[in-house]
């Protein structure tokens, strides 16, 4: 009877992963460039994905889970004050939030080269529903999706220099949504 049991529940399991393939993001080659705008200017750098991978069936993503490790935050300019600051609790509280996660539920078909995806995004522990558009081009040397993310920090509870939540800061307002560029590459 065990042995039954083994053989169906392995023949469901077949079934149901039939034609998805699990991709796994190369870390050293993925970027994620972050760029954070105010009044008067704007700061741009880099932060590190830690882990992640997707599955793929039809043309689309039918789910993946990617780590994002906030300790790599980095400034192009190389302003350690800035580093230092984005990691404190006045924006990502990196010491008790040290990564953030992307959880992605599925994408319309990627027939043509883009679709919508989504999923939900978690940030200093809350989660909120996200949807963005992607590009795929298979290469080579793996599968690489192109998108740019534009997130509302203020959802995340970060509201350091935000005009929704503190008066009189004139030129001193930080915009509330800053944009993830991610080029991504899964094998």
């Amino acid at each position: 009877m065990r042995t039954l049991f083994t053989l169906l529940m392995t023949i469901m399991t077949a079934t149901l992963t039939y034609g998805q393939n699990k991709l796994q993001a190369d870390v050293q080659k993925t970027r994620l460039e972050w760029l954070g705008e105010k009044v008067l200017g704007k700061h741009t750098g880099t932060i590190q994905l830690q882990s992640g991978w997707l599955t793929w069936s039809n043309n689309m993503i039918t789910s993946g889970e990617f780590v994002i490790d906030m300790k790599t935050i980095r400034d192009d300019d190389g302003l350690t004050n800035l580093e230092n600051h984005l990691r404190s609790d006045d924006f990502f509280s990196v010491e008790k939030f040290p990564v953030s996660k992307l959880v992605i539920t599925g994408s319309d078909s990627f027939e043509k080269g883009t679709a919508t995806v989504k999923g939900s995004l978690t940030i200093k522990g809350i989660t909120n529903p996200i949807e963005f558009t992607a590009a795929v081009q298979k290469k080579d040397d793996g599968t690489w999706f192109y998108s740019n993310i534009i997130v509302d920090r203020t959802k995340y509870n970060v509201r350091y220099g935000s005009g929704k939540f503190f008066d009189n800061l004139g030129d001193k307002i930080i915009y509330d949504e800053f944009k993830l560029k991610v080029t991504l590459l899964v094998k």
